[in-house]
């Protein structure tokens, strides 16, 4: 093994994974400093093989592949489960994953979208990298999650992330108020995600479950041109509904009064 370790770079994605339409130039959502990093990487650590292609087929179009895309050595991370890692994904060798940069390799890890380690399975090979000695280097990109919360008018200086709800309606709806008690407890923001096919149904279940005085922001298809934000008491949200399309990532937020 080489003394001299590479370095691992948490390359951004878009995120337009999946929306309809075609999807914005890469130069207006990504500093052309990471598309420069991206072009001349030739190992990745990735979520998803295919889209990781697309992402750097959109790369080549700025900035040339460093390589041909088949040359270029993309290995995938064991599939967690949503809302939590599963036995598989929480005992794997990541530092197989990282073998490149233990040889002295820069290496990329990307998530599906926005940052990767955030909201993201590849925090697991970030404490990886982190135990065996391999730089780390963040690149500058969009995170739907600080996107949201910037554009929600709550509460930025205290704030959780607490991913999905769950799917039964019961559970669902006691997580609501649980987390609705937390929030007003802490004049803390929480902010919660859904598969997009399922936002109606989360905006359903928050707009029927939080008091009406509880202000609720939904932030859907950030950086895309037909994007949007909508901040509202739970009582405006009841009395003028809005529907969300089902194609498009969202962000949930709110905040107890």
């Amino acid at each position: 093994m080489s003394d001299t370790r590479g370095v691992l770079y948490l390359v951004p994605n878009t995120l337009d994974l999946g929306a309809p339409g075609a999807p914005p130039d890469l130069q207006e959502v990504l500093p052309l400093g990471v598309i420069r990093v991206a072009a001349r990487l030739g190992h990745w650590i990735v979520e998803n093989a295919k889209t990781t292609r697309a992402f750097l087929k959109r790369v080549d179009t700025v900035v040339p592949l460093a390589q041909p895309l088949q040359a270029l050595s993309i290995v995938e991370m064991p599939k967690p489960q949503k809302g939590g890692a599963s036995a598989k994904a929480s005992t794997f060798d990541a530092a197989e994953l990282l073998e490149p940069a233990l040889q002295g390799r820069d290496v990329g890890l990307i998530s599906e979208a926005g940052l990767p380690a955030v909201a993201d399975p590849g925090a697991v090979i970030v404490a990886a990298a982190h135990r065996h000695g391999v730089r780390v280097v963040p690149l500058p990109g969009a995170s739907s999650l600080l996107l949201a919360l910037a554009a929600s008018g709550l509460n930025g200086q205290s704030f959780a992330f607490v991913g999905y709800l769950p799917t039964d309606h019961a559970a669902r709806a006691a997580r609501i108020k649980e987390l609705e008690a937390l929030s007003r407890r802490l004049n803390q923001t929480q902010l919660v995600i859904e598969t997009p096919y399922r936002n109606g149904a989360l905006l359903a279940a928050l707009v029927e479950h939080l008091q009406p005085s509880t202000r609720l922001s939904v932030s859907c298809g950030l950086t895309l041109v037909n994007g949007f934000s909508r901040t509202d008491p739970v009582s405006g949200w009841r009395a003028r509904a809005t529907v969300l399309p089902g194609d498009m990532p969202a962000v949930f937020s709110f905040l107890a009064g």
